[in-house]
């Protein structure tokens, strides 16, 4: 069962990035970011949201370790961290940010919890 939710974990984090890669617009408007009188921000959204998370996906699925689906758990922990963090400090829109933060803290949970291996 764990490979099996492992390559799922890793296809959604390639399916999120293409959002981000394909359709930058598309993305800063779910993500409530504003537009500017620059295309950087579309340029940033391919990067970071984009193909950041396609790579980390495509060598998650290509090195098949559970350390690496361990490392990709504590890339979504950190996601979800900051989630909280701008909880505490931003009031941002508390839906938006339970369903992402969510989303991140239970793949973070999975793999990581999943792939760490246990000493006994």
């Amino acid at each position: 069962m764990t490979p099996t939710l492992n390559m799922i974990a890793a296809l959604l984090t390639i399916g999120f990035g293409l959002f981000g890669f394909l359709a930058p617009a598309f993305t800063a408007t779910v993500l409530d970011l504003a537009p500017t009188n620059s295309t950087m921000g579309y340029s940033e959204m391919r990067a970071s949201v984009g193909g950041l998370f396609v790579v980390t996906g495509l060598a998650v699925l290509i090195l098949g370790h559970p350390m690496a689906y361990a490392m990709l758990g504590f890339a979504y922990g950190g996601a979800a961290l900051g989630r909280a963090v701008s909880l505490a400090l931003d009031s941002p829109p508390l839906t938006k940010v339970l369903v992402f933060g969510g989303i991140e803290a239970a793949l973070a949970l999975w793999l990581i919890l999943a792939n760490l291996p246990r000493n006994a």
